[in-house]
């Protein structure tokens, strides 16, 4: 997701909503970044708007359904549903799981929900935090495009997901896990080949 430059004082009461909520997405100079970008984005177009679709859908329907007993975020990458945060049960967890696999075009859901108290403010900020660092350490990467991937960090346990050549798989584990605060790194990548990826690559114009 990507919004337009923000007041500062209208970016920080965003972030700020958004820790309160759980949903912490990486925070550059006033704008809002999701994991990826329209144009490199290695989904079709039509991938991209379900997974969009997917997380509006899951998101109202994990509400209405189970309200103050979860405290989570769906992230939904190539219909690949990613279930982060707090459940207050093993029961709300396992609703979890139903609720969004019923979502429509959901072909696999990956639920990392932990059983325990929702996370603090602090913790959340801490994400944010992480979050921009393992950003920035892939864009500084020369070797890696890092719109390929999606970052999602959780009390410090990182998720990254996205279409990748076991190679760049491989280099954007090592960026992740060397970020000062990251406690685990989750892989949830869906492995190319490096043909594949060479005919994913836009060519350059002559």
């Amino acid at each position: 997701m990507l919004m337009k430059k923000l007041p500062l004082t209208l970016a920080a009461a965003t972030l700020a909503s958004l820790l309160a909520t759980g949903c912490a997405p990486l925070l550059i100079g006033g704008a809002m970044m999701g994991g990826v970008t329209v144009a490199t984005d290695r989904r079709t177009s039509g991938a991209q708007l379900e997974d969009e679709t997917i997380e509006v859908k899951a998101g109202a329907r994990v509400r209405e359904q189970l309200g103050e007993k979860v405290h989570v975020n769906v992230n939904s990458y190539n219909r690949v549903a990613l279930i982060t945060g707090e459940a207050n049960s093993e029961d709300a967890r396992a609703a979890l799981e139903r609720i969004v696999g019923g979502v429509e075009n959901v072909q696999k859901v990956l639920n990392e929900t932990a059983v325990m108290p929702a996370s603090s403010l602090g913790s959340r900020s801490s994400d944010v935090v992480i979050q921009g660092k393992i950003k920035g350490q892939l864009i500084e990467a020369r070797d890696l495009l890092s719109n390929a991937f999606y970052v999602v960090v959780e009390r410090g346990e990182v998720f990254l997901m996205g279409r990748v050549t076991e190679r760049e798989a491989n280099r954007a584990t090592e960026i992740a896990r060397q970020v000062s605060g990251v406690k685990k790194v989750v892989r949830a990548f869906e492995v190319i080949s490096e043909e594949e990826l060479a005919r994913l690559t836009p060519k350059p114009k002559s």
